[in-house]
C-alpha cells in the first residue's frame, strides 16, 4: 500500500507554505493601471482564517459542500483553503456554463453555500435558495452588503475556530466533468489523491523553485490547473499572475514575465502560428535569419539525438539564437525556461520547434479521474511525442482484448495512490470505470514502450471504423490538418461511412494574403465561396497529409466553416476539447449532402 507523504492533506499543506513564505507574494493581481500588485501569502493567509471562520459561523461543518462560480482569482483560492480548514468538500464551477448545469451541479453536490465572482452571476442564480433544498447562503464577491465576499470575512475575523486536519481519504474536492456526451458526473478527489499529485509531479521538475512566476490562464475548476498549478505553486512558494481574457494573453504574458507555464496545446499551437506569421509578414533578411536558426537548431538537435557534436555546429547554432531566438524568448518575458502542457497531444513538428527555441513544452497525461496526473515528460526524462514516464507508486497496464487483434496498443489501466474515490451519487456509473482488482479504465488507447514512455494513441470511443473495415483516429489527422497556416480549426468524421471528411475552418487572416496575391476581396464570406481558395485548401491539406496517413485515413470531402469551435457555442469543453456530438448535430444537414445519403 502507497504511503502518502507528508502534508498529505490540503490544511497543512498551506499552513507549511504560509510559514515559511509569508510575506512573499503569492498572487499578482492586475490594478486596471496596466500594473501589477502582489498579494503575499501572509494576507492569503488572513483571508483563509476569516472565510474560516465566516463559514463556520454558518453552520457549514465537515463533509458539507461549498461551491463557487468563478474564474480564477485570489478569492477563489481563499476560499477553497477555508473549506478544507472545515474538512468540507469544495465544489468548483466555471463562470463560462449553462444555467442548467450550475443548478445540476449545486443539485447533486448538495451545495449548501455558493459563492460567485459578479453580479450578472448572481442575477442568474440568486433564485436558487429558493428552488434547491439545502442551499442556504448565495453570497457574492464583487458585490457589498450582508451576503459579500467581504462581510464574510468581516463575519470571521475574530473567530477562534481551529482548522481541523483532514485524513489523506477524507474528499477535498468534487468536480464535475464537462459532460460531453451525458450530464456532468462529480469525481470524488480526496487530499491524498491531490497532495500525492502535486508532491510526486513537482520532484519531477528541479528547475521550479521558490519566487518562480507562473501565469494562470486555466480554470482551477478542471483538475489539471487546480493540482498542477495552484497547488503545486503553493507548495514550492510560487508566484502566480492572472490571464485577464485569451485576447489579452499575449500582453498578460509580456507584464507577468513567467519562468514557467501550464497550459495546453492549443495556447503553444497558436504562439507558434503567430511567430511564423509574422516571419512571413518580415520576409527579406529577418525571413532568412529565422529559416537558418530554425536549421541550425534542429542540425544540433539531431547531432545531440545521436550522441554526437559539432563545434561548427555548435558555433553557428549560439549565433544564430542570439541574434533571432533570443528576441522572440525577450517578446514571451525573456524568463521562460519551459512549460507543462496537457488535455491533447502536442504536435511533434511544434514541439520540437520550442525545444529547439530552449522553452521545452513537457507533455503530460491524465483525467480528472486520476486527480489527473498518470505521466509526465520533464527535464529529468523525456520523449517528443510520448506523454511521459508513470508516476513512481502508480502501475499502468495495457488492456490488448478491447481492441482489436494484432494492435501493438489497448487501453490504459491505471492502479495508484491518484485514483479517484469514485463519482458522486453515480455507483453504477463508478463500478463501470473500475476493473475487478481496482484498476481505473481510462479509456484512451496507447502502450508502453522499451523505456517505460507512455504513448497515447487515441481515445477508444473517439475511434470509428469506416465501411471498409478500417479504424480512424481522427484526432492525430486533425492535429496535423491545422498545422497548415490556411487552417485555424478541423473536425474528421467518417463514422460508418465509405471515407473520411473534413469540417475546416480556415485560418481567415491567413487568407487574407492569398487574397490579396489572387487580386480578390478578402471577406471571410466572399472567399468561403471562392472555388479557387476553397481547391487550394484543399489541396495542401491532401498534401499535407500524404506520406504521415494511410489513403483512407485522408479526407476525400469537406465542409468548409464560417463558426470556429468554441466554449460559447458549447462545442468545446472548459479544458478546450472538442465535443464531436455537438458539432454532428449541428452540422448534420451539411454532412447528409456530402454524403448523397450514402451509409
Amino acid at each position: 500500500m502507497w504511503v502518502y507523504e507528508k502534508p498529505d492533506n490540503l490544511v497543512e499543506w498551506w499552513q507549511e507554505s504560509e510559514k515559511k513564505y509569508g510575506d512573499k507574494p503569492l498572487f499578482l493581481v492586475h490594478d486596471g493601471d496596466g500594473e501589477l500588485s502582489p498579494v503575499s501569502y501572509a494576507e492569503i493567509g488572513r483571508q483563509i482564517k476569516a472565510a474560516r471562520g465566516g463559514l463556520a459561523a454558518l453552520g457549514i461543518a465537515k463533509g458539507d459542500a461549498v461551491g463557487i462560480i468563478s474564474a480564477n482569482r485570489p478569492e477563489w483560492a481563499v476560499l477553497a483553503f477555508a473549506v478544507y480548514g472545515l474538512n468540507a468538500r469544495y465544489v468548483p464551477m466555471y463562470e463560462r456554463e449553462l444555467l442548467k448545469t450550475w443548478k445540476y451541479i449545486i443539485q447533486d453536490s448538495g451545495v449548501k453555500f455558493l459563492l460567485v465572482s459578479k453580479p450578472e452571476i448572481y442575477e442568474q442564480v440568486k433564485d436558487f435558495k429558493r428552488e434547491i433544498p439545502g442551499l442556504e447562503h448565495i453570497y457574492l464577491i464583487e458585490g457589498e452588503g450582508d451576503e459579500s465576499y467581504e462581510a464574510l470575512l468581516k463575519s470571521g475575523e475574530e473567530s477562534d475556530f481551529k482548522p481541523l486536519i483532514p485524513h489523506h481519504n477524507d474528499i477535498a474536492v468534487l468536480i464535475y466533468t464537462s459532460g460531453t456526451t451525458a450530464e456532468p458526473k462529480g469525481v470524488l478527489l480526496s487530499h491524498g489523491n491531490i497532495t500525492y499529485c502535486a508532491h510526486t509531479g513537482y520532484k519531477l521538475y528541479p528547475d521550479l523553485h521558490e519566487g518562480q512566476v507562473g501565469v494562470s490562464m486555466l480554470p482551477w475548476a478542471h483538475s489539471y490547473a487546480l493540482v498542477a498549478e495552484l497547488k503545486a505553486w503553493v507548495r514550492f512558494g510560487g508566484v502566480l499572475g492572472f490571464m485577464r481574457s485569451v485576447d489579452t494573453l499575449a500582453d498578460d504574458i509580456r507584464l507577468i514575465r513567467p519562468n514557467y507555464l501550464v497550459s495546453v496545446p492549443r495556447v503553444f499551437n497558436k504562439i507558434y502560428d503567430t511567430i511564423h506569421m509574422k516571419m512571413e509578414d518580415y520576409g527579406g533578411l529577418k525571413k532568412k535569419l529565422f529559416d537558418a536558426a530554425c536549421s541550425a537548431a534542429r542540425g544540433k538537435r539531431s547531432l545531440s539525438d545521436q550522441g554526437r557534436s559539432n563545434i561548427i555546429v555548435n558555433i553557428k547554432h549560439a549565433l544564430l539564437d542570439k541574434l533571432v531566438f533570443s528576441k522572440i524568448r525577450a517578446i514571451m518575458g525573456g524568463r521562460i525556461t519551459g512549460a507543462l502542457t496537457a488535455s491533447a497531444a502536442m504536435n511533434k513538428e511544434i514541439a520540437e520547434f520550442f525545444f529547439d527555441l530552449r522553452l521545452p513544452i513537457y507533455d503530460c497525461y491524465g483525467l480528472t479521474e486520476t486527480s489527473p496526473a498518470v505521466s509526465m515528460n520533464s527535464p529529468v526524462a523525456w520523449k517528443i511525442g510520448s506523454v511521459g514516464k508513470v508516476l513512481e507508486g502508480q502501475t499502468v497496464v495495457i488492456d490488448k482484448t478491447v481492441t482489436e487483434e494484432g494492435s501493438a496498443d489497448g487501453e490504459v489501466i491505471v492502479y495508484g495512490p491518484n485514483v479517484m474515490k469514485g463519482y458522486h451519487n453515480k455507483p453504477e456509473e463508478t463500478r463501470a470505470v473500475f476493473t475487478a482488482d481496482g484498476g481505473f479504465r481510462t479509456g484512451d488507447r496507447g502502450y508502453l514502450d522499451e523505456d517505460g514512455f507512455l504513448w497515447i494513441s487515441g481515445r477508444i470511443k473517439e475511434q470509428y471504423k469506416l465501411t471498409n473495415g478500417k479504424y480512424v483516429f481522427p484526432a492525430a489527422i486533425e492535429e496535423e490538418i491545422k498545422l497548415i497556416p490556411y487552417v485555424a480549426n478541423a473536425m474528421v468524421y467518417g463514422d460508418n461511412r465509405p471515407y473520411n471528411i473534413c469540417l475546416l475552418l480556415p485560418d481567415f487572416a491567413v487568407a487574407a494574403r492569398w487574397a490579396e496575391q489572387q487580386g480578390v476581396k478578402a471577406d471571410p464570406e466572399i472567399l468561403l465561396k471562392n472555388a479557387s481558395f476553397r481547391a487550394m485548401v484543399v489541396r495542401e491539406v491532401k498534401n499535407h497529409l500524404k506520406g504521415n496517413f494511410r489513403g483512407y485515413e485522408i479526407p476525400q470531402n469537406f465542409i468548409f466553416l464560417s463558426e470556429d469551435f468554441t466554449i460559447e457555442n458549447k462545442m468545446l469543453t472548459q479544458t478546450l476539447k472538442l465535443k464531436r456530438r455537438v458539432v454532428l448535430e449541428k452540422y448534420a444537414g451539411e454532412i447528409e449532402k456530402v454524403y448523397g445519403g450514402e451509409h
